[in-house]
């Protein structure tokens, strides 16, 4: 696994991602401290909103992004949102109002929605194979994981000497270094070039056309809702939880935390190996079923030491989703559509974060935190069911689909051989040439784009 950063560019963006993950960390725990703060008792409602705010920012800035990124130099917009990202944070340790804390959550994660996919969709084309890709892809989770033990291991350190306040100044510096990193190095040339071609409704639509037209993908968003129905109870009522039913302090919230990542970091090591086995349905089905298992045992917590492993739980099934995904998007679009592609999923996948975040906190606030747990069990649950359910166990990659007859324009160099390609031909003096194409049937690797419009039904 280690021996992709061997090359210097996934290497400096990794170094990057760790960095911006660490700060990121660090300003969960702050957050959640400084909503107790202002609110007490209502911080698990003061939390959901503001996290319900971040996916509103998610789901609405996304697509914009898929749809213009292309038009930015990668490196020059990837470094200004995390200048951006450090400005909005460094503002949290000030406020002294509720509405201001939502007033900056939604700005610092508008800076984040335009970062992360962007940020995503570059990795394959620095990583070309599929085995490349899925080590990076583990050690992206890894390094998600290792900021859940660092992070709050750090911040307990940290919040036995000082006050919970300084925290922001690690995420702060955190992007700073991210910045610094990404500066170092050459990236890529984006090859969005044929999305940006596409004019108006299609352009900003293009990411969600692809994905619900792909099987796999549609199961893809329904085992999301399954990790955001969890992953809501984790962020939004630990420390609720924590402070309230088990009577711990805030070094305690931490590790809570910390446990969460404990059991990512452990399947997030093993996935890699088990993937040459396993199918990534398998994995996602798995992990919809250890959610569902965790949620329900934390109906039984006793204390501390159970709560602890139940979050270890939590943590190990959204990691056999999550890890993952990253394959099913980069195998589902050409290179020129994977921003457009990342960027819905980003929007989608989130829009289960908009009603699980202000649900985990409002029910919870309301009917008491067992009611809470159950209700989510039953929409992970659910998700897991649909998931499996949207997804066929056939999932082949080379597929026999017909083509009606057809007249259409596409990119096209004469040469000595006068040959065309359809998307992202960079070859001499390229013009729009129409062709006729008679009926056909074929077979070949089958992805949602300008000439496969639906996926083809089973033979």
């Amino acid at each position: 696994m280690l021996g992709i950063l061997y090359d210097r560019r996934f290497r400096h963006l990794f170094g990057a991602q760790v960095f911006s993950l660490l700060g990121t960390g660090l300003a969960t725990i702050a957050l959640a401290l400084l909503a107790y703060d202002l609110a007490q008792d209502n911080a698990g409602i003061v939390l959901g909103t503001a996290f319900a705010i971040k996916m509103v920012a998610y789901v609405g800035v996304s697509p914009l992004v898929g749809a213009f990124a292309a038009n930015f130099p990668r490196r020059t917009m990837l470094v200004t949102l995390d200048l951006c990202r450090a400005g909005m944070v460094g503002l949290l340790p000030f406020v002294s109002e509720i509405w201001q804390v939502y007033v900056l959550v939604f700005l610092f994660q508008s800076f984040s929605a335009a970062f992360t996919p962007t940020f995503q969709a570059m990795i394959p084309d620095i990583l070309k194979d599929e085995k490349s890709y899925t080590n990076a892809l583990s050690l992206s989770r890894l390094a998600y994981d290792l900021e859940s033990l660092v992070s709050p291991a750090l911040s307990a350190l940290f919040l036995m000497f000082i006050s919970f306040h300084w925290l922001f100044l690690g995420t702060v510096l955190g992007f700073i270094a991210s910045a610094v990193l990404i500066m170092s190095i050459t990236l890529p040339v984006s090859q969005d070039k044929a999305y940006v071609r596409e004019e108006g409704l299609s352009r900003f639509t293009k990411g969600f056309r692809i994905y619900f037209a792909t099987p796999r993908l549609r199961g893809l968003l329904a085992f999301s809702f399954a990790v955001s129905a969890a992953g809501a109870m984790v962020l939004v009522n630990t420390v609720v939880l924590v402070q309230e039913k088990l009577a711990g302090g805030d070094p305690l919230v931490a590790l809570f935390f910390g446990a969460y990542g404990v059991g990512s970091m452990c399947v997030a090591l093993g996935l890699p190996s088990l993937l040459t086995y396993f199918t990534d349905r398998q994995s996602m089905m798995a992990g919809a079923v250890t959610l569902v298992v965790g949620l329900v045992l934390a109906l039984w917590m006793s204390g501390i030491g159970t709560g602890l492993v139940i979050w270890a739980i939590l943590g190990a099934g959204a990691s056999l989703i999550l890890t993952p995904s990253g394959r099913l998007l980069a195998r589902s679009a050409h290179p020129g559509d994977r921003t457009a592609l990342y960027a819905g999923h980003f929007a989608l996948s989130h829009c289960g974060w908009l009603i699980t975040y202000p649900m985990a906190g409002w029910v919870g606030a309301t009917f008491g935190l067992p009611a809470t747990f159950m209700l989510m069990a039953i929409l992970a649950a659910v998700a897991g069911l649909f998931g499996m359910l949207l997804w066929p166990a056939e999932d082949g990659k080379t597929l026999t689909h017909d083509h009606e007859a057809t007249i259409h324009e596409h990119l096209h160099v004469h040469d000595e051989h006068h040959q065309h390609r359809h998307e992202g031909w960079e070859g001499p003096e390229p013009h729009h040439h129409s062709h006729r194409h008679a009926p056909i049937r074929h077979r070949h690797v089958f992805i949602i784009d300008n000439h496969h419009a639906a996926w083809p039904k089973a033979r």
